[in-house]
């Protein structure tokens, strides 16, 4: 197929764009060029057509030659070449205003104070403002320019895409500014404020409240047949709200965006025209859980902290957020060589001040673990490294989970203490407590190891964190759910009635922060996560977001997995839990679950253990004998009614 020819509108785009290195000296070009032209403008205005020439002094144009000079010093000083005019804006003509209220300023005290009186004062007077409307239209010109051209070439390429937005507050009048010239045409904004009924937002019409764009008859027929996306630009609503507005976006039928969250926004983390698709966080349907951080800081702060599992989902964010808390060194213990380089890479360019130490280690190989640790002394240790995947670890693999989850957890702790490491926090699961699966089971026995840790080792303070499934992380169902979604289904779910708390992984990694500042040896600190969700509705939801219907993408029921269970419990039936100072955190006073402690940590010294010689079927034996919870779905049936009870509320 022949390429499609090329049009004016593309080779003028071609053009602005080759210019762009040259943008700062071509501004001050064009701009002394206004500044002269305004001059002769002024001059017209004050002594007509037929004098603006003849009665000028013999020195004027020595005088508009210094004006000059001076409208460009008080550019620069107001950083106005740095501009993109194509994104000019408010912001772009304050700084002009400013630089022509300098300008303007210091030319009249220089020309008066010389007594240039052929000079007249109007027109020093009405410069500046001639000046401040020439550079703005310039600039105006220049982007609605820009704007049309790309709107034409989107749309000769079949490129346009028509969007309604919901929400007509300011990020939706940024989103507009935004996305002129990238291909979209917004058609109308919805929302629920009646005060903005009727009215226009940069020339586009709020045509009704939010649910008019599901109710028959509330939008015109002939505009919702052109829409091709609807876009939900609500940041700062609360979660039931955007909850709604992604239900309503949901049910007309077209593939749903968003813009960045307004935590997003506060971190830095994305712009308001910077459009995204539905994320995990965005399906959760609650306020997040913001952990009282005020203790962590001092925690952290100008000390060495290491995280192993760094290149993991739950480690890679621990390291964003430590690396914000001003450590000392960040220490960064990754298995896998591209997962260290990425989070490496990642934290050198956002996070620059923290010197960062990036080794290649295993949890497993307890002498490496002695020398890193002997080497760096960390005061503060998160050890996230774990095997996760819970059907993985069932099928022929008891024996590695057991000595990456467990072992591993023991060679780290243990290095920990030798090494003086004043805090050292577990990541733990919710698939530990009742477990009726190897990983669940194996992490049960990393947390007996930190409560046998910390009765052999009171100078370190051991803790764990226990939470439930994090939205997005590694192994989570929301990405497999995409990818079956955009080829076209079916969308695989287990069971009907399987159910899972969630959380999302900021959530799940201010909780780590939390447990290493509040937490006392010995302790498991547990997330009270609100209500349990449906697996099949977030489905569901996902499917609509897309676009389509559950008919057109259709749910496959494959059945529980090995080792899986309906529901999931974050406490164990002989633990209960006491409050913390912070709200929705809780403490787990652990039960006699730990009492073969002593015989589970003599075990892991065995040399099948450590030589990685131990059989699937003898691993398996062995959990059993030491986690006592630790029942197979055929031998501990499911009881949904847990779901909604584990959690006791303060």
């Amino acid at each position: 197929m022949s390429a499609a020819p090329l049009t004016w509108w593309h080779r003028l785009d071609r053009a602005l764009a080759r210019l762009r290195p040259w943008r700062e000296p071509l501004s001050l070009l064009v701009d002394a060029l206004v500044v002269a032209a305004c001059w002769n403008i002024t001059y017209l205005f004050r002594l007509g057509f037929e004098r603006w020439i003849s009665a000028r002094a013999d020195y004027d144009p020595w005088v508009m030659l210094g004006v000059i000079g001076a409208y460009l010093l008080a550019s620069v000083l107001m950083k106005v070449p740095q501009s993109m005019w194509r994104f000019s804006g408010f912001g772009e003509v304050q700084r002009l205003l400013l630089a022509c209220v300098l300008a303007g300023s210091v030319s009249a005290a220089v020309v008066m104070g010389l007594g240039l009186v052929k000079v007249p004062r109007a027109v020093l007077a009405l410069h500046p403002v001639v000046t401040l409307m020439g550079l703005a239209v310039v600039r105006i010109l220049y982007r609605m320019t820009y704007e049309h051209a790309r709107s034409r070439i989107a749309g000769a390429g079949g490129e346009l895409q028509r969007a309604l937005v919901l929400g007509a507050g300011e990020a939706a009048r940024l989103l507009l500014a935004g996305l002129q010239g990238q291909g979209w045409n917004v058609l109308g904004l919805l929302d629920d404020d009646p005060a903005k009924q009727r009215a226009r937002i940069a020339g586009v019409p709020v045509l009704g409240p939010l649910d008019a764009l599901t109710r028959e008859g509330g939008i015109d027929a002939a505009l919702c047949a052109s829409v091709t996306h609807v876009i939900v630009a609500m940041p700062a609503a609360s979660a039931a709200q955007r909850k709604r507005a992604l239900a309503i976006a949901a049910g007309f039928g077209r593939p749903v965006l968003t813009v960045p969250s307004a935590a997003e926004l506060r971190e830095g983390r994305g712009r308001v025209e910077r459009l995204r698709d539905i994320e995990p966080e965005d399906l959760l349907g609650r306020e997040p859980v913001l952990l009282d951080e005020a203790g962590v800081g001092p925690v952290v702060q100008g000390r060495t902290v290491l995280v192993t599992g760094a290149g993991g989902s739950i480690g890679s964010e621990l390291c964003r957020q430590l690396a914000r808390l001003a450590p000392a060194r960040l220490v960064l213990v990754e298995l896998s060589e591209f997962n260290l380089y990425t989070i490496e890479q990642e934290l050198a360019a956002t996070h620059p001040a923290p010197p960062l130490v990036p080794l290649i280690g295993d949890v497993k190989d307890l002498a490496q673990m002695r020398a890193i640790f002997a080497q760096w002394r960390p005061q503060l240790v998160f050890h996230a490294a774990a095997y996760k995947h819970v059907p993985l670890m069932e099928n022929h693999n008891a024996a590695a989970a057991l000595r990456n989850n467990t072992l591993g957890t023991y060679h780290a702790a243990l290095a920990a203490a030798e090494a003086g490491a004043e805090r050292f926090v577990l990541i733990s699961t919710d698939k530990a407590v009742n477990p009726t699966n190897v990983m669940g089971a194996t992490k049960r026995a990393a947390e007996m190891v930190i409560s046998q840790m910390a009765t052999r080792h009171p100078g370190t303070r051991f803790m764990a964190v226990r939470f439930g499934n994090v939205l997005g992380s590694s192994g989570s169902v929301i990405p497999k759910f995409k990818e079956q979604i955009a080829a076209g289904g079916p969308v695989t779910v287990t069971h009907p009635e399987i159910i899972r708390y969630f959380m999302t992984i900021p959530e799940a990694v201010r909780l780590v922060l939390q447990a290493a500042a509040i937490g006392e040896s010995g302790q498991v600190l547990v997330l009270d996560m609100g209500e349990p969700v449906k697996i099949v509705d977030l489905a569901k939801e996902l499917i609509r977001l897309a676009g389509h219907s559950p008919e057109e993408i259709g749910i496959e029921f494959t059945g529980l997995r090995p080792g899986e269970k309906l529901y999931e419990e974050l406490l164990a039936d002989s633990e209960e839990t006491v409050a913390t100072g912070v709200a929705r955190v809780r403490v787990a006073r652990l039960g006699a679950g730990s009492a073969r402690a002593d015989e589970l940590l003599a075990y892991l010294a065995t040399p099948a253990v450590l030589a990685g010689t131990l059989d699937d079927a003898t691993a398996r034996e062995r959990l059993h004998a030491f986690v006592a919870e630790y029942r197979p779905p055929a031998v501990r049936p499911p009881r949904p009614e847990v779901a909604a009870t584990a959690m006791p509320k303060r």
